[in-house]
């Protein structure tokens, strides 16, 4: 017969830490506190690793945070072969409304990036996802192209355009993408802070000149798809101006994030096929516009007297 259970635990139950040999006690008391130790020490690291390099821009453990850089990147891509005394002109111009208002430029030259044989314009597009590189705390990213440039530099870019309610009023909505009869339209009813791109049109379309690019998840997702290289290989002749035509009006999702607004917000044009609705620069505009003045390499010589007015304009204040 087994026995029979009983309620008064066998002796070596009662035994505690006290009956331990004090060499055995000592060594259990070092392994606990160097545990310890250990364990604060690497939780500390992962701390400082996190203030060191989270808060930097070109990325880091901690995500940036929109909003807390320059408001607005002014980005403007370069031709290495155009003339240098030109070209700093077209630095200082974007760089004096820049430091007026708090924003920061970004002027790589467009052969930074590998195109595949594809016409140099395509830079702007790398361009623009490189400035949000750079840059991951800014908000907007303003592609201005160096065939243009700034004539009023008293107007802030948010108070002008992007500031949600007045960009709501300026949309033009239910308008053909590709005038006069694209069958796709804008949008009407967008709100102003769900748009994500900011474009004009000239007579002819879309125009590349100048635009603006929200930052964010959805921002990288439009240019990665602007970029792809299916669009860049179908020898488009425009390039990347009917690329752009192209995921408008066949991605909704890209269409549905779009504001087209005024030409002459941004982008009117001092000669050339303007918008005969808004298009025409006149004296107050932000933006003059030379279009192709780069292909005749006639930007200088085209730009003097506008150059010369804006030289007038700071003598004048």
């Amino acid at each position: 017969m087994p026995p029979r259970k009983t309620s008064r635990p066998p002796p070596y139950a009662a035994r505690n830490s006290s009956s331990m040999p004090p060499a055995l006690r000592n060594l259990l008391r070092r392994i606990t506190l160097r545990t310890a130790l250990l364990a604060i020490f690497g939780f500390t690291t992962i701390l400082w690793l996190l203030g060191k390099f989270g808060d930097r821009e070109t990325g880091g453990l901690v995500k940036p945070v929109i909003g807390t850089g320059a408001p607005v990147v002014l980005v403007t891509v370069l031709d290495p072969a155009a003339d240098e005394g030109w070209k700093h002109q077209i630095r200082k111009n974007r760089e004096d409304y820049a430091r007026r208002h708090g924003y920061l430029t970004f002027f790589p030259n467009n052969n930074d990036y590998p195109l595949n044989n594809a016409p140099a314009s395509w830079s702007k597009v790398p361009a623009l996802r490189h400035a949000m590189t750079l840059h991951p705390t800014s908000t907007y990213f303003w592609y201005l192209d160096s065939t243009a440039l700034i004539m009023n530099p008293s107007v802030s870019l948010e108070s002008h355009l992007l500031n949600p309610s007045k960009l709501e009023s300026l949309m033009i909505a239910n308008e053909p993408v590709v005038p006069p009869d694209s069958v796709i339209k804008t949008f009407a009813n967008l709100k102003g802070d769900r748009i994500d791109v900011v474009v004009t049109q000239d007579r002819e379309g879309l125009s590349h000149y100048s635009l603006i690019v929200r930052n964010g998840e959805w921002a990288k997702y439009f240019l990665d798809a602007w970029f792809d290289p299916i669009y860049r290989s179908y020898n488009f002749q425009k390039a990347e101006t009917h690329a752009l035509e192209h995921i408008v009006q066949w991605h909704g999702t890209i269409l549905a994030k779009l504001a087209m607004v005024p030409q002459n917000l941004i982008n009117a044009y001092a000669h050339g096929p303007f918008n005969p609705k808004n298009g025409q620069y006149s004296d107050g505009d932000l933006v003059a516009t030379f279009p192709d003045c780069d292909k005749a390499q006639r930007c200088a010589d085209d730009m003097r007297p506008f150059f010369d007015a804006l030289s007038g304009k700071k003598n004048s204040d």
